[in-house]
Parts: structure tokens; C-alpha cells; sequence
């Protein structure tokens, strides 16, 4: 180990020792004890390069939501900014400080922005040049920036490290640094010890600026990511194993409901991207061409079922257009298309796909109406994707599914757009422009939607950027260039004891658990 990240380590491990006496043994549970089964990569959650909720027990962003999706400081005092929202200056907190006494300044959040930008680190994530800080005392700097990325004061998801115990390692190793299984943080919880691809194990720091959380011990146990979804994850939880599951799949919230030990809180993700589930149809084959047919699919599968048969929330929308986080926040996105079978028959008969032969199938000029989607296990896709097989062979349509791996998915298929449909999740925001706009890989052309897509890229205002996505609204609602299914949401099922969690901006235990509290199961 180079001698800077030994130095590391022992420091840690004194300022652990200092604070509780007991890092280097699994402390029995107490009252106020949490275990939480968490798939993990191969390292560490903590780990910039996994960019996972754990970081939010050790390491404070700018600003958190509260129970009421609204943004509160944490490190940011106060901001405020120019008019176009390019020019941000920040006022940090001065009662914050790292766990080994230093205290947090604008020197520590340069640090982080420039590691976020930097190209050969883990942590690259901020494209160079898209955002400069200028430090104008200990607790005040300002940022320009040329486009959107993190980092803004409206950024719940980025945090930030300490500048003195990482400035002398190297950026191209940031993936293999001691610090991420070790780490020394500004947050809530106190990180006690590490057992490789087992578990990471906190205990709630009595310094913390808001106060000590009241739940004082998390053990985060770790779940290989191909069994998040299975039953592994379920019975570690019925059998008390674990008294929370988190990005819990749809069959564990069917299997626990009704169950009285168990409470289950949905939440949607919106940074740095919304996500949700959307069939694409490809249109470089021409059956996809026209939006006549585009929107008869559209009808012809009920949405409002289908978000009944994954155990989706009720909050979760259905929608026929893409929108902003804010948007999707403040509920404001327009009704949807509703399912009408006999509408979807009647525009395919209006396309010139007429219904004939002994099978049922549609024929236009001799062709059958059939075509292959692909798709995942991943977040119920495959289920979705059995349910509109059937959907569609009610109104004359065959659709066979090729399943395959989530990561194959995305990366062979999705990006690149070799497939005929594709029934998947993407970022909103981030891949709108790759499927929609003036270059897309699945041959959508509409100028004025490619206009405004661009626009919004550059865009730093926020109101103007929802002005811009209501001006695709009538775009989309009138092209049907995609079937959007589901926002995703992802479920927390939790022993009722655990209080604090709600849906849907205070449903992740491990992002908020400093709000959290047990309630003795003596209580009534």
C-alpha cells in the first residue's frame, strides 16, 4: 500500500478508536440498532465510482429534501444566483466539520467539483469546463457554469470530500483508494469497519452539527446485485436477518403485503435524472413509421393495469410525454392517453393493417404485423413485457421477447439502437436528445422537437427548462414516438418498528436515515 493511503488508514483507525473504543469488533445490537440488506459492486458503496446512497451516512451534499420534497441546507447556508442561473455564489455552514476535527471550507468542495470533472478519475462526472469555482473566502465561492450538470446548489445528490486527506492521492487510482472502505466524513454516522463484499458498519456520531440521529447503529449487509430481486433478499427479511430491504423488486412488496410486521414506501428517482420504462419503437423499420400505428400500440395496452400488476404505487403517473424532475414533483404532467381497444382496432385498419388469416394476425401488402422487443428481468421489465404481448395479440398483433441481461440491454441494444423495440428505462434528461432528438438512433425525425431539446441542454433556468419541455408536450403527445410505461419507482420494505419513512421524498432509509427512528414494539 503506498505510504500516503497507510498514513490514511492509521488515521482513521486512531480517530475511530477514539471515538468508540470498538471499531475493531461487530458490536452486538442494541435498541437502536438497523440492518439493512444493500446490493453493492465488488468495493465499496461509499465509492464515488458506485455513486451509491450509502455515501449519505458519511458525506453531507448541499442541500437534502425534506418529508415534503422540498430542499433544506445541509453544507449550504444560503445561495444565490445570477438571473440566467449561470452564476451561483454559495454560502457554506461554519459548525460542519470532518470527523477528525478539521473543519469543512469551499476548499473541500473545489477539491470534489474538480475530482468530479476530472477524466481519469472514478469519480468523473462533471464533462471539463462545464462548471468553474472560484473560492471567495473559508465558507463562500462561487461557481459559473457553461451547461447543466451537478454540483449547483439545487443538487441533492452530490457530496463532497475532504481536500486534506485525498489531495496527494492519485486521480487515476481514485477506484482502488483505502479511503472509500475507510472513510472519514462530515455526515451523520461514524463509519466503524469494512468486511470486503460482506457488510460496512456505522455507528451515529455524537458530533454531527444537527445533532446525534437517533438511531445510533447501521449495518449495512451486503446482497450480491443479482440476487436484489430475488428471493435471497426476502428471506433474509422475513427470516429477521435484516430489518429493512431497499430497491426492493415487485414480487417481495406482493409477498409482504397484508403482512402487519412490515410496512412498504415507495420513492421515484429524480436526480440527477428522472427514469422510467418506455417501449421504443424503432423506426427505421417501417412498420414503426407511422404515428397512426405508433399511437393504436399506444391504445391498445391499459397503463393503469399494468402499473396494477408490477404493485407500483398509486402516485406513480401515467404519461405520453418526457418531463423535468420539478415537473414530475409538482404534478403537473398532462393526462395520458386513455386505453381504448376498439380505437387502437380502427386507426390499424386506417394504417392498412387489416385483420386476416386463421391466426388473427394483422397483414398489410402480405406482411404480418409481427416484430421482436427486447428486453430485461431488470425492474419487472420482462413482466411489462409479457403483459403488452398479450395486449397486443388482442388487437391483431404478435409481439415476441427476446430477455435479455439488464447490462446487455442497455449497452449492445439500447445505445445503440439495434433492435426493433426495445421495452426498457432510461434516463429522461440525459438520453431524450439520443432517441428523440436531431440525430436519433431509432430514426424519430421532428425538427422542432430537435430544437427544443437542444435548447434545454443549455438551459440553467429552471423554469425556462420546464417552459421548454411543455413545448415538446403537443410534440409527443401528437408523434407517439415512444410508449412510455412507468416512471420508475423503487419500493423500501421495512419492519413497522422503523419510523421516519414516508413516500414518496422520504422513502430511502439509507439516504435519510438520520431522520429516522425505531418505536419499541411495545408501543401501540
Amino acid at each position: 500500500m503506498p505510504i500516503r493511503e497507510s498514513m490514511l488508514v492509521m488515521a482513521c483507525s486512531i480517530i475511530l478508536a477514539a471515538a468508540c473504543g470498538r471499531a475493531r469488533a461487530l458490536r452486538p445490537p442494541t435498541k437502536s440498532s438497523v440492518a439493512i440488506l444493500y446490493g453493492c459492486g465488488e468495493w465499496s458503496p461509499i465509492s464515488p465510482e458506485e455513486d451509491e446512497q450509502p455515501k449519505f451516512l458519511v458525506f453531507l451534499p448541499l442541500v437534502a429534501r425534506n418529508a415534503k420534497g422540498e430542499l433544506e441546507g445541509r453544507l449550504a447556508q444560503n445561495w444565490e444566483h445570477s438571473p440566467d442561473y449561470r452564476i451561483w455564489t454559495v454560502h457554506l455552514r461554519k459548525d460542519v466539520f470532518w470527523q477528525d476535527g478539521v473543519q469543512v471550507t469551499a476548499q473541500d468542495i473545489k477539491f470534489t467539483l474538480d475530482l468530479l470533472s476530472n477524466p481519469v478519475s472514478c469519480a468523473f462526472s462533471i464533462p471539463p469546463n462545464a462548471v468553474s469555482v472560484e473560492i471567495l473566502d473559508d465558507h463562500t465561492y462561487k461557481l459559473v457554469y457553461q451547461q447543466r450538470t451537478r454540483g449547483s446548489p439545487l443538487d441533492d445528490w452530490t457530496v463532497y470530500y475532504p481536500k486534506h486527506l485525498l489531495q496527494n492521492l492519485d486521480p487515476k487510482d481514485c477506484a482502488s483508494w483505502q479511503f472509500w472502505r475507510y472513510p472519514v466524513g462530515d455526515g451523520p454516522y461514524r463509519h466503524l469497519r469494512t468486511v470486503p463484499q460482506t457488510m460496512m458498519e456505522f455507528e451515529a456520531d455524537p458530533n454531527y452539527y444537527r445533532g446525534k440521529p437517533k438511531i445510533e447503529h447501521v449495518l449495512l449487509k451486503f446482497s450480491a446485485v443479482e440476487d436484489m430481486n430475488g428471493p435471497p433478499q426476502l428471506t433474509e427479511l422475513l427470516g429477521g436477518n435484516v430489518d429493512l430491504i431497499s430497491e426492493a423488486g415487485p414480487m417481495d412488496v406482493l409477498k409482504v403485503a397484508g403482512n402487519s410486521r412490515f410496512r412498504t414506501y415507495f420513492y421515484f428517482w429524480t436526480f440527477p435524472f428522472s427514469e422510467g420504462a418506455a417501449v421504443l419503437w424503432n423506426e427505421h423499420n417501417p412498420v414503426f413509421r407511422d404515428p397512426t400505428v405508433r399511437r393504436a400500440l399506444t391504445l391498445a395496452i391499459d397503463r393503469g393495469e399494468l402499473h396494477h400488476v408490477l404493485n407500483l404505487p398509486q402516485e406513480a403517473p401515467v404519461f405520453d410525454v418526457l418531463f423535468t424532475p420539478q415537473q414530475l414533483r409538482r404534478g403537473e404532467t398532462p393526462e395520458a392517453s386513455p386505453h381504448d381497444v376498439e380505437e387502437a382496432k380502427r386507426l390499424l385498419d386506417q394504417a392498412g393493417w387489416h385483420q386476416l388469416g386463421v391466426n388473427g394476425l394483422r397483414e398489410r401488402n402480405g406482411q404480418q404485423f409481427r416484430f421482436t422487443a427486447v428486453t430485461s428481468d431488470f425492474q419487472g421489465l420482462n413482466s411489462a413485457a409479457v403483459y403488452i404481448q398479450a395486449a397486443l395479440r388482442r388487437v391483431g398483433v404478435h409481439m415476441d421477447i427476446q430477455n435479455v441481461v439488464w447490462d446487455v440491454l442497455r449497452d449492445r441494444f439500447v445505445r445503440t439502437g439495434n433492435f426493433q423495440a426495445a421495452i426498457t428505462l432510461f434516463p429522461f434528461e440525459e438520453q431524450d436528445a439520443l432517441f428523440f432528438g436531431e440525430k436519433s438512433i431509432i430514426g424519430y425525425h421532428n425538427p422542432p422537437a430537435a430544437r427544443l431539446l437542444k435548447k434545454s441542454a443549455a438551459v440553467m433556468d429552471p423554469n425556462e427548462y420546464d417552459r421548454i419541455y411543455r413545448g415538446l408536450w403537443p410534440i409527443f403527445q401528437s408523434d407517439m414516438p415512444a410508449t412510455f410505461l412507468f416512471h420508475a419507482s423503487y419500493a423500501t420494505v421495512a419492519d413497522q418498528r422503523i419510523r421516519g419513512l414516508s413516500t414518496p421524498w422520504h422513502a430511502d432509509p439509507v439516504q435519510y436515515m438520520e431522520d429516522l427512528w425505531l418505536e419499541d414494539r411495545g408501543e401501540k
